[in-house]
C-alpha cells in the first residue's frame, strides 16, 4: 500500500505537466497580415494597418502589445505600445490605432522624410488565459517608399474689368517700356477716316473756287 501510495505520487505532477502542455499545444495557429508595400509623399503620412490572429483563450486582460522593428525582421524597435517607446528618429510623428476587438489596427508616420523609407515589421504580444505571454513577429513586413513632395501651383488672379456694350477690339499687345503699342489692322481705320475726310474737303474748296470764277467770268 506504501510503495502503490509513493508511485501515485510520484507520477501525479508528470501527469499535470502533460496536461498543460495539452492546453498550450505548440501547433496553435497564430499570425500576422501586413500590407506589402506602401508608398507616400515626403511631408506627408502613411498608415502601415496590420490583422493578426491566434486560438489561444485570452485571459481577462489581455494587454495587447503592438511593436514595431524597421529595417529587417531582427532590426532595432522604433516602437512600442506597452513601453510606451518611441525611437528618436519618430519622436512625434507615430502612433497606435487599435480596434476595440483588438485583432486589427494601424502604425501611423506623420511629417514623412526621406531616411523614413525602409522595411517595417509589426510584433504582436498578448497575455492568454492559461499559457502566459505569447509573441510573434510578421516575416514579411510592409516596404514604405517615399516619393518627392508633392508641388502646389497657385493660378494667377484674374482682373475683370468694367463691362462694355459696344464691340471689342483685339490683338492689341502694349510694349510697358516705351509706351508703344502694335495693334491690329482695325486701328487702321481712323487714318484712313481722317485722311479721305481731308481729300473731300480739298475737293469741295476746289470746286467752290472754280465756281466763283466762272460766275465772275459770265458777269
Amino acid at each position: 500500500m506504501g510503495l502503490f501510495l509513493l508511485l501515485s505520487l510520484l507520477l501525479l505532477p508528470s501527469c499535470l505537466q502533460a496536461g498543460s502542455s495539452a492546453e498550450c499545444d505548440p501547433s496553435t495557429s497564430y499570425g500576422i497580415n501586413q500590407t506589402d508595400h506602401l508608398s507616400a509623399p515626403k511631408g506627408g503620412s502613411v498608415r502601415i494597418r496590420f490583422s493578426f490572429y491566434h486560438d489561444w483563450e485570452l485571459a481577462k486582460d489581455p494587454r495587447v502589445s503592438v511593436a514595431l522593428r524597421r529595417t529587417h525582421f531582427h532590426g532595432e524597435f522604433i516602437y512600442n505600445s506597452t513601453r510606451r517607446f518611441i525611437h528618436p528618429d519618430y519622436k512625434n510623428r507615430i502612433s497606435l490605432e487599435l480596434s476595440v476587438g483588438q485583432r486589427t489596427g494601424s502604425l501611423q508616420i506623420s511629417n514623412l522624410q526621406e531616411k523614413d523609407g525602409n522595411m517595417y515589421f509589426c510584433r504582436i504580444q498578448v497575455e492568454t488565459l492559461r499559457c502566459g505571454k505569447r509573441l510573434w513577429q510578421a516575416l514579411e513586413g510592409t516596404k514604405l517608399t517615399i516619393t518627392p513632395a508633392l508641388k502646389t501651383t497657385t493660378a494667377a488672379p484674374t482682373i475683370h474689368g468694367p463691362s462694355t456694350t459696344g464691340p471689342t477690339t483685339t490683338g492689341l499687345s502694349v510694349l510697358e517700356g516705351n509706351r508703344s503699342s502694335a495693334s491690329s489692322p482695325m486701328s487702321v481705320e481712323p487714318v484712313v477716316i481722317v485722311t479721305l475726310a481731308n481729300t473731300v474737303l480739298k475737293t469741295a474748296i476746289l470746286g467752290l473756287i472754280l465756281c466763283l470764277r466762272w460766275k465772275r467770268s459770265k458777269g
